[in-house]
């Protein structure tokens, strides 16, 4: 990736200087951390469908997967734009900075404008690279004819995912169905899913192991985001990054919210339902408040109903994973994987 962006950066600096500094913020924030979690599974996906380490394509391979991070890093950007989050991986995130850099120069117009509209740009070239890395890692042509089903479907799920987490947000919609239905696009989809069925697809695979990564990827995905969610609202800051009680603050209609206002009111329990919701899309909300909601989150049981959850996806998806002949290591690392995206602390 390094390698990568390293020759855009001067593609974008030949257009002009300015521009070239704006894209060294996008290959900073492409390179600053997250999971890898993206390619990890694209890549154990080529390897469980017979893909080997000193195969002549191996490399090409790497840079392929290796594009799914400009994916993620679009995703990112545009995501915390409209979520109006103001760090990141315990930095400022994109719009942000960029709506300082346009207030310390004291240049016209408002400074958030600014930082929004190079966000959206940045989170476009992102997108772009991703297709262009893609397209030109290196290979065959008849693999890339194979891998057009999940590169294609993965873009498309991904932005229907990010339009309906918008669209639920605006019209209050808090039930468990449409929060688990943005889990399957927004994030199980292009996480865990089509990342393994692009590896399969690049390796050639047959149905029976492309099925069996698609259950495995839809339900370590869901329960990925579930995980997610917890840390939404439970996490230490310092470990994930991401202020405290954020995703309520953003007014994110999750599982667990879903969760608790429906075992509110099946106790009959207006008083709690109402709290939980008051504090969904509350940009005041203090660290009091959230202690409070916290509380009855955890009192509802609607913590342990989301813990239960993740249980049983990761359980039905590793019995998914055995239905098919996935070659090792790549079948004990993909296990592995599954335990450790759904037991992380950030």
């Amino acid at each position: 990736m390094s390698v990568y962006l390293e020759g855009r950066l001067a593609d974008t600096s030949a257009i002009d200087p300015a521009f070239g500094r704006a894209t060294e913020s996008l290959a900073d924030f492409v390179l600053s951390g997250g999971k890898r979690l993206r390619p990890t599974f694209a890549w154990w996906g080529w390897r469980g469908a017979g893909g080997a380490t000193d195969a002549p394509e191996a490399v090409a391979v790497l840079r392929a997967v290796s594009a799914l991070e400009l994916l993620q890093g679009a995703a990112l950007i545009h995501d915390d734009l409209m979520d109006a989050s103001a760090t990141r991986r315990g930095r400022p995130t994109v719009h942000v900075a960029f709506a300082r850099r346009h207030a310390d120069a004291g240049w016209q117009g408002r400074p958030a404008r600014f930082g929004a509209a190079a966000a959206i740009l940045l989170g476009d070239l992102a997108l772009v690279w991703a297709d262009d890395m893609f397209r030109g890692s290196g290979l065959p042509h008849t693999a890339l004819d194979r891998t057009a089903e999940p590169w294609q479907a993965m873009r498309t799920e991904l932005l229907g995912g990010q339009f309906l987490d918008v669209l639920n947000q605006s019209t209050g919609d808090t039930s468990t169905r449409a929060a688990l239905q943005v889990d399957r696009y927004k994030t199980a989809a292009y996480t865990v899913e089509r990342p393994l069925h692009l590896g399969a697809a690049i390796a050639g695979a047959g149905p029976d192991v492309i099925a069996a990564y698609r259950r495995f990827g839809a339900d370590i995905g869901v329960a990925f985001q579930l995980r997610d969610d917890l840390l939404g609202v439970f996490g230490d800051p310092e470990v994930t990054g991401k202020p405290a009680g954020d995703d309520l603050r953003e007014g994110k209609r999750t599982v667990l919210i879903a969760t608790a206002v429906e075992r509110a009111e099946q106790r009959g329990d207006t008083a709690a339902r109402d709290a939980v919701l008051a504090a969904v899309g509350d940009p005041d909300l203090d660290a009091d408040g959230l202690e409070a909601v916290r509380g009855l989150l955890t009192e509802l049981g609607a913590v342990q109903a989301v813990e239960q959850r993740i249980a049983s996806l990761t359980g039905s998806a590793l019995d998914a994973l055995g239905t098919a002949d996935i070659a090792e290591p790549a079948a004990a690392r993909l296990a592995d994987l599954a335990v450790t995206a759904t037991r992380r602390h950030r």
